[in-house]
């Protein structure tokens, strides 16, 4: 096994203990046993296991979502949101549970508290970032605070559904979902 592949292979399990166990109920030794490898050899890629879920959040998770974020072009609103849920589906197993773990620490339910002031950060972004986006679409509203707030939590709720509850959801429902939120506020 390459260093790279030992290195994944140790990413990979350590994200399947991490979700079943969270932070605090998993150990080195576990994801050594599991992976099939020495305590030292684990040691010799991360000096513990806070750097390790730290790289899997900070680096794998945030990579995630610039992947996923990165397929959205369209001129149409709807489309652009639709495919960005529905894209959620072809996640390989592995960006899932990365992604099932960045929301346990964007919700507080695991981690540190240095990771979850990052996630802080991160989601005071959510809400302008999305206006940023709906405002060349959409026309001038008296409810645009509403409208993004609702959609935010539309697509939180979506999101969990598809990585956390590991649901499929058919794009037309994504996109019903989405154009009721919508209705009447993107511009023609």
């Amino acid at each position: 096994m390459t260093d790279k592949d030992l290195r994944d292979r140790i990413k990979e399990v350590a994200v399947k203990q991490f979700n079943a166990n969270g932070y605090y109920g998993t150990t080195i030794r576990n994801i050594a046993n599991e992976v099939k490898c020495s305590l030292p050899m684990i040691y010799y890629y991360y000096n513990n296991k806070k750097e390790l879920f730290d790289e899997i959040i900070k680096k794998d998770f945030f990579n995630v979502v610039k992947k996923q974020a990165s397929h959205l072009k369209s001129d149409n609103i709807i489309d652009l949101y639709t495919k960005f849920i529905y894209n959620l589906n072809a996640l390989s197993d592995y960006e899932k549970l990365v992604y099932r773990l960045g929301i346990k620490v964007y919700l507080s339910f695991d981690g540190d508290e240095e990771l979850m002031n990052l996630m802080d950060e991160w989601e005071k972004s959510i809400l302008p970032r999305h206006r940023e986006i709906l405002k060349s679409h959409t026309k001038n509203l008296d409810n645009e605070k509403a409208i993004v707030r609702t959609l935010v939590h539309l697509l939180e709720t979506l999101i969990e559904n598809i990585v956390v509850k590991n649901r499929y959801l058919p794009e037309d429902e994504i996109r019903e979902e989405i154009s009721i939120v919508l209705q009447g506020c993107v511009a023609k």
